[in-house]
């Protein structure tokens, strides 16, 4: 599946996995959420409800780009670092282009919708 991801005017462009816990996000989609800074690392935000984590593994290495569901605390997060192995993290996707709108400092204005 093909996401488009409007940050403060910005495009960025992904894709989302075929997996339980993607399939649940995308029917949550067209979703506008304002994305905290966390750690100098990620942008996170909570969805409005706590997302499938059926078949999940028990955890995962992420890179800057990938897009993620931390489990134990129900956030979405979106790496633009590197990060080490987290146990609960679940790859939803990855930025194919963009990133570099989501290396800045603060709050961010994000929509995610699908690419039509």
């Amino acid at each position: 599946m093909k996401l488009k991801i409007t940050i403060e005017g910005n495009t960025a462009t992904a894709i989302l996995y075929n997996t339980p816990t993607s399939r649940d996000f995308v029917t949550m989609l067209p979703l506008t959420v304002e994305m905290d800074d966390y750690a100098n690392t990620e942008k996170i935000f909570y969805p409005s409800r706590k997302l499938s984590v059926q078949d999940a593994p028990k955890g995962f290495n992420p890179s800057v780009g990938d897009i993620t569901l931390y489990a134990p605390w129900g956030n979405i997060a979106l790496f633009y670092k590197d990060f080490g192995y987290s146990n609960g993290l679940i790859s939803l996707g990855k930025i194919t282009s963009g990133i570099e709108y989501f290396k800045v400092k603060g709050k961010i204005a994000v929509t995610f919708e699908l690419e039509q």
